[in-house]
């Protein structure tokens, strides 16, 4: 069972997310770098003409753009699509799997699981954005997770340990591999920056120049901590990794389970991956 096998509304609420965050940090990037140019044009003195000054007409143009695109920020707030699509794709998930393979609260002896599936799910749209778009057919239990939820032990054991389990494990360190090097690539271009804005203010200091770069480098520092600040590099380097560390152990765990013990090993090993995910959503605020 792969992604492609859960139900309609992980598939809803993902896509809004996926909208959501391209939305957010598209935005972010065109107000941080009409920033940057905002400062390069306040720094530059060139006439064209008699009257026409085009770097404060850069200037201008970049504060505008800046402008719109915070003013976009603040009443479409596309973050919050972001964040909550990602929640409710991530609880529809594990409740999904937990289904599939006769995990907690669906263990193989439950009188009605899907009643008690679809209740659930209910319960996650309920608390999640109301403005998602929720619509897809087929939204609780597809064929594939009945298929899988009927098969015997053993198999069900091999596709959540391959599929669900060793998968989430590898984006984990994959994921925490390519934030650790970008938080290395914004932390030296920051340092590199904040050098040249040293080198650029003491050489006007001293009269070696006339021209002041020294406030579009503030502008670019700033707009390349902004962006770190809201990538967070490095806080989910550490997060993946760690995650990635509790899924090898839950692993064992899962690998010595009896079909007795399997549903109660699932929901922990859920609950780890549960636990990242909410640490994720809890350090990505939304203002009203």
């Amino acid at each position: 069972m792969t992604d492609a096998d859960l139900p309609g509304f992980f598939h809803d609420a993902d896509n809004a997310s996926q909208r959501g965050q391209r939305l957010t940090l598209t935005w972010s990037r065109i107000r941080l770098f009409s920033a940057i140019a905002a400062g390069l044009g306040g720094a530059l003195e060139w006439k064209l003409a008699e009257n026409f000054h085009p770097w404060a007409a850069l200037a201008l143009v970049a504060f505008s753009v800046a402008l719109v695109v915070e003013i976009l920020l603040w009443t479409q707030q596309p973050e919050r699509e972001w964040y909550a699509g990602r929640a409710v794709a991530e609880s529809i998930k594990t409740l999904a799997w937990r289904y599939a393979v006769a995990g907690a609260p669906f263990s193989a002896g439950v009188e009605d699981p899907k009643a008690l599936l679809r209740e659930r799910v209910n319960e996650v749209i309920a608390q999640g954005e109301q403005r998602l778009p929720l619509e897809s057919d087929d939204p609780f239990a597809t064929a594939s997770m009945a298929k899988l939820r009927a098969a015997p032990f053993e198999e069900r054991r091999k596709v959540y340990l391959e599929n669900r389990l060793q998968a989430q494990k590898t984006w984990y360190a994959e994921r925490s591999k390519v934030n650790r090097l970008r938080a290395m690539q914004w932390r030296t271009a920051l340092v590199v920056g904040e050098v040249l804005a040293v080198v650029l203010a003491g050489g006007r200091a001293f009269g070696l120049w006339e021209v002041d770069l020294s406030g579009m480098l503030a502008a670019a520092l700033a707009s390349g901590a902004a962006w770190l600040g809201t990538r967070r590099h490095s806080t989910l380097a550490t997060s993946y990794s760690l995650a990635a560390r509790e899924l090898v152990l839950v692993r064992s765990k899962l690998l010595d389970a009896d079909e007795a013990s399997w549903d109660a090993a699932v929901a922990e090993a859920e609950e780890t991956i549960s636990r990242e995910h909410q640490m994720w959503l809890a350090s990505r605020p939304v203002e009203s």
